[in-house]
Order: structure tokens, then C-alpha cells, then sequence
């Protein structure tokens, strides 16, 4: 019975990335049930419980190094592990699982990741060396194939998918509604959703987002709800805002699972994030958004839709923001819808892809 390796930002109670896992044990298991899912983690029994996988914690070397050594296959993804805006010792962790496995005997798959940037010299050069020691590559989008092409990584066959998340299919809304009545939220009013993030302490888009909060309660009655990707940070940022703001908003605080919260934006009339996976999920579950741009990532992603932001955590607009929420409500237009489809099978391409380099023979 083949062991399948999985490393990751996993454990860490951040909403996105437990998604993307999700959905990877979901559509892998679908197409090999006979493989044995072990997950490195941050918090392996919280993995065991979340997912129903085994796990081993990403800090036990001697764990570590015994199931990258019994494995027959290790995937690394998805998500933007491997670049060093936000983290350089989380890039360097990443790539030295990949190296370890390597010298194990165990192919490595990069599986649908979100490639770069990679700023520093050094981190280029090991990029490049463990990057070309792949057996496989897939990238959930053409940027991030552009960064490989940039970084001479050309060894490995490679393949834009797309992100794992996008396989999930849409869940029922009930669950949701029962949390959003939990918190008064109920009624016809617009419900706009917003999911923000804390990004090197800055203030002018909590402002702005303040002020076009405000403007949606007194222009068209909206109820404004924060829903947190990553529960501790996320809320904070939440707060910050909230703080600024003349009229009510609720704070959603608890730590949600995947299928929570793709019930709870399914009930929003629009979807205003900053999170990746926000948007993801609104996507999937066919609710108009706008994305706020911090991160390439997030530019690449709404590419893929036709889209693009509304603007950056730099230049954000209030009022331009305001008028762009308005509109959705007005006519609640997805141009994008037809490409989902297409961006789903993307998605579970990678999953077929990872299964054939399970079997092959070494």
C-alpha cells in the first residue's frame, strides 16, 4: 500500500491553506483509496481531527525523515510556500523537506503552488537546485510559471493547474444561516461580507474600508459582516476596523471549518476580500466579489476570472469601493461563472497527475 507525504502551511488554523489540504485529501483519495495520506504539520492532532489523516509534526526531524524515507511520493503545496516576501525561513523550511526527500530516493511533486516571488540571491540559487530536482511541477497559474521560467527551473515537466480549492464543489447554505442568525444577521437587507487581513501594520485601507462601510449601512442598509480566514489575526484586523467605523458591523470570532464557511459566503450578496481563499470560496459558491490586491496571488488569481482588483492595499478608495459594492448589488453580475468550470477540472488535473506519478515505477 503506497504512503503519500504531504508538507504544507497545515495546522495553523488558517483557512485557506486547511481548505486546500481538504480538498487535496478529498480528490486524491477519490483516485487512489488505497494510499495512506500522512500530512507534515503544525499541529498534527489537530490534523488527525480535522482531516482524518495521519500526521507527523513539521519540527520532528526523526519523524520526518521516517516517513519522507517509507513514502513512495511527497507533495509539497499548495498555497505561495515557496517565495520570501512574507517569511524566508518558511521558503528555506520548504525546500529542505523537498531536499530531504530527495536524498531519501522519494520523488517530490509541487503540487498547484502559487510560485514567488523569490527576491534574494541565495534563495534563488536553492530555489533553483531543489526546483530542478522535481519530478513534477504544477503551478496554479501562469505568473507563477513565469517565475519558474525567471528562476531557470526547467528540468521538470511542468503545468498550469489551478488552485486545489477550486475541486471543492458548493455546500448547502443552511449551516451558514444558522451561524449568521446566531449573530443577528438576519433579515433582507444586502449582506456584504468582508475578509481582511493585517499587512505590515498599515492603516490607510482599514480607513478606507471603514468609510465604505459606513457608506454601504447608510446608503442601501447592508449588513456588514467580517468573516476571519485566519481566526486570530484576521479578527484583530477586523477589530481595527471596525473601531473606525460610525455604524454597526458584526465580527465573526470563532475558528470555522471549510464547509462553514464556504455555507456562510454563499449567503452574502457580495464578497469584498483580501484573502485568497475568500474569494476562492465566493467564486465556488457563485457570489459576486471584488478583490482587494496585496500579493500577486491575489492579481493572478482574478486574472483567471476576467477579472481585476479594485485597487491595492496601497491606493485604496473608499468611495470608488463603495460605488463598486453598489453596483454588484444593483445587478449581481459573474461574467466569471463559465470559466469555473474549466478551473475546476484544472484543479482536479493535478490530482490525476499526482496519482499517475504514485503509480509509476521508479
Amino acid at each position: 500500500m503506497s504512503e503519500i507525504a504531504i508538507s504544507g502551511y497545515y495546522g495553523f488554523s488558517n483557512a485557506g491553506d486547511e481548505a486546500m489540504l481538504a480538498a487535496m485529501i478529498e480528490v486524491i483519495g477519490d483516485l487512489a483509496p488505497e494510499a495512506i495520506i500522512t500530512v507534515i504539520s503544525g499541529n498534527p492532532d489537530d490534523t488527525r481531527r480535522r482531516h482524518g489523516v495521519q500526521a507527523v509534526h513539521r519540527l520532528d526531524v526523526p519523524a520526518v525523515m521516517r516517513l519522507l524515507k517509507r513514502s513512495k511520493l511527497l507533495i509539497s503545496g499548495g498555497g505561495s510556500l515557496l517565495q520570501d516576501v512574507t517569511s524566508e525561513r518558511s521558503l528555506y523550511y520548504y525546500l529542505g523537506v523537498m531536499w530531504l526527500a530527495r536524498r531519501m530516493g522519494t520523488p517530490v511533486m509541487l503540487y498547484s503552488q502559487g510560485i514567488g516571488p523569490v527576491c534574494g540571491s541565495l534563495a534563488q540559487r536553492v530555489m533553483r537546485y531543489v526546483g530542478n530536482d522535481a519530478a513534477l511541477i504544477t503551478v496554479r497559474d501562469e505568473g507563477s510559471l513565469e517565475e519558474l521560467r525567471r528562476l531557470h527551473i526547467s528540468r521538470p515537466p511542468q503545468e498550469v493547474t489551478a488552485d486545489p480549492v477550486l475541486a471543492m464543489h458548493p455546500v448547502d447554505k443552511g449551516l451558514g444561516r444558522v451561524i449568521l442568525k446566531r449573530h443577528g444577521l438576519e433579515g433582507t437587507a444586502p449582506l456584504v461580507g468582508l475578509a481582511i487581513r493585517e499587512w505590515q501594520g498599515w492603516d490607510g485601507y482599514k480607513e478606507a474600508l471603514a468609510q465604505a462601510a459606513d457608506h454601504l449601512v447608510e446608503s442601501c442598509g447592508a449588513r456588514i459582516v467580517f468573516l476571519p480566514m485566519q481566526s486570530t489575526e484576521d479578527i484583530q484586523a477586523a477589530r481595527k476596523v471596525q473601531a473606525r467605523m460610525k455604524q454597526h458591523s458584526v465580527v465573526l470570532q470563532d475558528a470555522y471549518t471549510t464547509s462553514e464557511l464556504l455555507s456562510l459566503v454563499g449567503n452574502l450578496d457580495v464578497l469584498l476580500g483580501i484573502r485568497l481563499h475568500a474569494l476562492i470560496f465566493a467564486a465556488i459558491m457563485q457570489v459576486p466579489l471584488i478583490g482587494i490586491s496585496y500579493d500577486p496571488k491575489i492579481e493572478r488569481f482574478l486574472s483567471m476570472l476576467g477579472e481585476k482588483p479594485i485597487g491595492s492595499l496601497r491606493n485604496l478608495q473608499a468611495e470608488e469601493l463603495s460605488e463598486a459594492v453598489q453596483a454588484l448589488l444593483q445587478n449581481p453580475a459573474r461574467p466569471w461563472l463559465p470559466r469555473m468550470r474549466e478551473l475546476r477540472d484544472k484543479a482536479y488535473r493535478a490530482a490525476e497527475l499526482a496519482v499517475d506519478l504514485l503509480n509509476k515505477k521508479p
